[in-house]
């Protein structure tokens, strides 16, 4: 710092300098969503450099996978991505079927669409309420989890279980639907349709939350390729990509008949697909983007999960009246010892959080030879760290926030 008469005897000229600090940043931190370390660089407020360290949530699933028969590593599936562990029963299913060239009834076709339809509202839900809770916002979690509960509470009636919940399995399902649940479900989403406003108005187009996440963060198209993400963050950077889309033949066939859009913005326009305006009520709309946004920031991967939501409940409406329609067996789990035949088998599925991949490789026996699983997180993680070069240090959460990862489903 220096005056501009250095003549002058009372100014005294010196330079102000700091020094790089080295902060921890977890892996016991709510901002990182579970056990995750972050290393940061700091040159005062701003964030220089960035490494996530992961592991600290290891307990060996793939080695595990390998140790047990494919109907007992279900439960495994559960702890992965343990808020969508009714997707993550659904990977391992479809590939275990896919190698036993096994196809499930109708019925079992569309209690699969509805179940994961709904984990995946309930998932986006905790995305949701802890990304307020990351930024100072307390009121959107509670009103997250009020409609969450009620989803588990179906959940509960369905299978017995509230957060693990072992119920889509290798041949079908551990069993069909209660009598009245579908019913019970409908009436949760007529409900929940006239919500979905209030969510909108408690964070979507808060002006706080909109200056905390506008311009912050911001992943390119070709970032999010080249580093392999998928899932929201994906389609927030606004590329045109989902595996109920665009997948493999044995899981797009599930949605087959089923009328729902991608929800990606269009990368000249910026508008998103406007088939959400059906589930408001009383003229109202949904928000327009702030014009702040740049495709591909925080704010963007959050409104994305946000007309997720809205098209689970149009396949989940959907869903009800075909599985209603449809009599017979909802599909029999495989035998706890069958074997399985030799060969090999890969498949991903779009879980809430972007493309969950399972591979089994079997020579024989019951128990695969080699089970492997692909995790969106882990690929959606590790552009943390380009996003945050340069950001503010209470920016951070915001970027972590809006990736929305799971540890269990990184650390397997």
């Amino acid at each position: 710092m220096s005056a501009t008469n250095i003549d002058d005897p009372r100014v005294i000229e010196f330079d102000v300098r700091t020094d790089e600090m080295l902060i921890n940043m977890g892996p016991q931190h709510p901002s990182t969503h579970g056990v995750l370390r972050l290393a940061l660089r700091t040159d005062g407020e701003i964030v220089s450099d960035l490494e996530p360290h992961i592991g600290y949530l290891h307990r060996c699933a793939e080695k595990i996978g390998e140790n047990l028969t494919a109907r007992q590593f279900v439960p495994y599936t559960d702890r992965m991505d343990y808020l969508a562990a009714m997707n993550m029963n659904l990977g391992w299913a479809l590939t275990i079927e896919k190698l036993l060239d096994h196809d499930v009834p109708e019925k079992g076709r569309h209690l699969r669409v509805l179940i994961c339809e709904m984990n995946r509202i309930a998932s986006h839900l905790v995305a949701m309420g802890t990304y307020g809770l990351d930024l100072g916002a307390f009121s959107p979690f509670l009103y997250a989890f009020r409609e969450r509960e009620r989803i588990l509470d179906l959940f509960e009636k369905a299978c017995g279980a509230r957060l693990t919940y072992s119920y889509i399995a290798p041949g079908g399902a551990t069993a069909d639907l209660p009598v009245g649940w579908t019913a019970e479900c409908s009436k949760f989403i007529n409900q929940f349709k006239k919500i979905i406003p209030e969510f909108h108005t408690l964070l979507t187009t808060n002006a706080i939350f909109i200056a905390r996440t506008t311009g912050v963060g911001i992943l390119s198209p070709r970032m999010a390729i080249d580093y392999g993400c998928t899932g929201p963050v994906l389609r927030g950077s606004g590329v045109y990509h989902d595996l109920r889309f665009h997948g493999e033949e044995r899981y797009t066939e599930l949605y087959d008949g089923y009328e729902f859009d991608v929800i990606c913005a269009d990368s000249e326009t910026g508008k998103y697909p406007s088939s959400h305006q059906e589930v408001y009520k009383d003229g109202l709309e949904y928000p327009d983007v702030p014009s702040d946004a740049i495709l591909g920031d925080c704010w963007h991967r959050f409104y994305v999960r946000m007309l997720e939501v809205v098209q689970s409940v149009r396949l989940i409406e959907q869903s009800i009246v075909k599985y209603d329609a449809c009599s017979g067996s909802h599909g029999e789990p495989i035998k706890l010892t069958q074997k399985l035949p030799v060969g090999e088998a890969y498949l991903e599925t779009e879980a809430p959080r972007g493309q969950m991949g399972f591979y089994v490789v079997s020579d024989g026996q019951s128990n695969p030879w080699r089970v492997r699983a692909r995790s969106s997180c882990f690929s959606n993680l590790y552009v943390t760290a380009p996003l945050c070069r340069g950001v503010l240090l209470a920016d951070v959460p915001a970027v972590v926030g809006s990736l929305d990862v799971v540890m269990g489903e990184i650390d397997r």
